[in-house]
């Protein structure tokens, strides 16, 4: 019989999973609502701690009243309707019991039993934690951050390092967005993967399945909930090597992905930012902690491949004139009359070099007309190793 669904560039199909690896899914997806009402920062109620339970455990820890018709209706679902229902969403499923399935989850105890997703930009099972990193952060970032996200993600796609985070607004959105100029990119949905959440990043979304994947332990169709973050943060966190904070308040939905990531044996850096911003205190906080301290691509590449494994990664070559401009805006001229008076030059020809340089990656243009510098190395000038 020929398969529908597939994803030949995943290297899984609709029938990757097998028949109760499904029906966790499906019973996840029905669970939402309770789920809800029960979680909290209890001792056993805990997301993590509610997922890792056997299915006839968690349906009476948390919906005990309907835990007969629940598990009933689960036991019910036939293989080839929830089949169908992957192949007519254009997912694909995979779960522990295939070879593709993830090697991050091989050492986890709360670790999702299956993944179903879009998209076929990599094979599942190169998603490997030697390659990987995740990238997570505020959603109400600030320009600084957006701009570092999508830095580390542009330089560790470029170093074929795979980039995961969950396509959130803010900090998840620049870092997918960077690494899909320079490679490929993985999100993980607290929804189902059929579904692009926010619906203000569609197209984000609708870029990510060309040349990534999207991926999710909840059935096609399937809602989001306050609990399915924490729960698709865990997944996050297993799947690379490193997770990497950008920006992060206190008590941020991105150190619980830090917390889970050390409880993974997993390795932890953070972004450092200003001791008197709001939106830098939970990432000063874990570099106080013993976080790495990130302050760009190569520092991950660093942490992931070794000091010197590779090079470090620049910005295209400057033409003449370009790097006194450049130098002139580190210093902390915003302005193309401050630049003029400090360099001397027209500011019809500083417009043009401006402009070129903000093309490149090294400036950051704003919509009142003031100019600040990317976290772009510059090509080093002739005869500077």
């Amino acid at each position: 019989m020929k398969r529908s669904g597939s994803s030949p560039g995943a290297g899984v199909d609709a029938y990757s999973a097998c028949s109760e690896c499904l029906r966790r899914s499906w019973l996840i997806g029905r669970l939402g609502s309770w789920i809800q009402v029960v979680v909290d920062d209890r001792d056993g109620h805990r997301i993590p701690e509610l997922l890792r339970l056997e299915s006839e455990d968690l349906v009476h820890s948390v919906a005990a009243k309907q835990a007969d018709e629940m598990l009933d209706w689960n036991q019910s679902l036939t293989e080839g309707e929830m089949r169908t229902a992957i192949i007519n969403a254009d997912c694909w499923a995979c779960c522990r019991h295939d070879e593709n399935f993830p090697e991050g989850f091989d050492d986890g105890a709360d670790a999702p039993v299956i993944l179903i997703g879009r998209g076929g930009g990599t094979r599942l099972s190169e998603l490997r934690l030697g390659n990987s990193v995740t990238v997570v952060g505020a959603r109400k970032a600030t320009g600084y951050g957006l701009e570092v996200a999508a830095s580390i993600g542009r330089e560790v796609a470029s170093a074929s390092l795979n980039v995961i985070s969950g396509m959130a607004l803010g900090i998840d959105g620049a870092a997918h967005r960077g690494a899909l100029e320079r490679g490929l990119t993985v999100a993980v949905l607290g929804c189902g993967a059929d579904r692009p959440y926010p619906a203000s990043h569609t197209r984000l979304y609708r870029q990510i399945l060309e040349r990534g994947l999207i991926i999710s332990e909840m059935p096609p169709g399937a809602d989001a909930w306050r609990w399915s973050f924490p729960a698709r943060n865990r997944i996050m966190a297993a799947l690379s090597g490193m997770t990497i904070v950008v920006e992060a308040a206190w008590r941020s939905g991105s150190l619980i992905t830090a917390e889970m990531a050390y409880d993974a044996g997993r390795d932890v850096g953070a972004v450092p930012g200003p001791v008197t911003a709001g939106a830098a205190a939970g990432t000063n906080e874990l570099i106080s902690s013993g976080a790495a301290l990130i302050r760009g691509g190569q520092d991950v590449l660093d942490r992931m491949l070794g000091v010197g494994a590779t090079q470090t990664l620049f910005g295209p070559e400057l033409k003449p004139g370009e790097r006194e401009v450049l130098e002139a805006v580190e210093s902390g001229c915003r302005t193309v009359d401050e630049i003029a008076g400090r360099l001397g030059s027209s500011a019809a020809d500083l417009a043009m070099i401006l402009a070129r340089l903000e093309v490149c990656g090294y400036l950051r243009g704003s919509v009142v007309g003031t100019w600040s510098r990317t976290s772009l190395a510059a090509y080093p000038s002739p005869g500077v190793q």
